[in-house]
């Protein structure tokens, strides 16, 4: 394997090693019985992530870009638990959480990258 081909895969590590520390983190402090902690990193991730992209993603390349993106983000935002979490409210017959957690994951986070894109772009 040459040198250049591990940078990107190192990159991710490091990165993917930073945001599950901050997911982490932000679990151990938010524990209710509403999955807000999932909400909080989804919401944060995606404007944070967007801000980031739309005011400097443009002019970043290579193994920064990487790490920050595919690393840290893919790591700190979670469809998975979002999708378990919604799973385990429905069966624990609680409807309208699990709607509530639909809506608040999908229509607030789009919404947060679509404000993270303003923010960038002022």
């Amino acid at each position: 394997m040459v040198v250049g081909s591990v940078i990107p895969f190192a990159a991710v590590a490091a990165g993917g090693a930073l945001g599950a520390l901050a997911r982490f983190s932000v679990y151990r402090t938010v524990e209710t019985g509403f999955p807000w902690a999932t909400f909080i990193v989804n919401i944060v991730g995606c404007c944070l992530a967007s801000f980031l992209m739309f005011r400097y993603g443009i002019y970043a390349d290579g193994p920064v870009k990487t790490m920050v993106f595919t690393g840290f983000f893919g790591a700190f935002t979670t469809m998975s638990t979002f999708s378990i979490d919604t799973v385990n409210l429905l069966t624990d017959g609680a409807y309208w959480k699990a709607s509530a957690n639909i809506v608040m994951n999908s229509v607030v986070c789009v919404g947060g990258a679509i404000c993270g894109r303003y923010l960038a772009l002022l």
